[in-house]
């Protein structure tokens, strides 16, 4: 294992545990730790956004990349995520299955959709 590999496995690996612990911590009033699960989701969070940083230092690119690709991919992604996670809120949280099944599928096919754009179609 290359050495940037085994770097991006650990940082992923913690930021990702304190991330989740930070949500669960946050979303769950049975823990009554709203205020912690917050700074331990955002630790996490940070990690995750250095691990990109180091990662494309380790490979010799530049930390952060602007052109339009990848404005428009990034913007692409977040919607797609969002959508779909509305589509989620609507079918378990607000007791509106059938409209939350269906805003879900359109955010589900709005990630689908980057698989051409990243790849390029062939």
């Amino acid at each position: 294992m290359k050495k940037k590999d085994f770097v991006t496995l650990i940082m992923s690996t913690v930021g990702g545990i304190l991330f989740a612990l930070g949500m669960c911590m946050a979303l769950l009033p049975e823990w009554g730790a709203m205020t912690q699960g917050i700074v331990i989701g955002v630790i996490g969070a940070v990690i995750l956004l250095a691990m990109i940083l180091v990662r494309r230092k380790m490979d010799g690119k530049p930390a952060i990349v602007v052109n339009g690709k990848a404005i428009g991919t990034t913007l692409l992604g977040v919607f797609g995520a969002i959508v779909l996670g509305v589509g989620m809120c609507m079918s378990m949280v607000w007791n509106m299955m059938v409209p939350g099944i269906v805003v879900g599928i359109v955010g589900i096919v709005a990630l689908l959709c980057l698989i051409p754009v990243i790849k390029g179609l062939k």
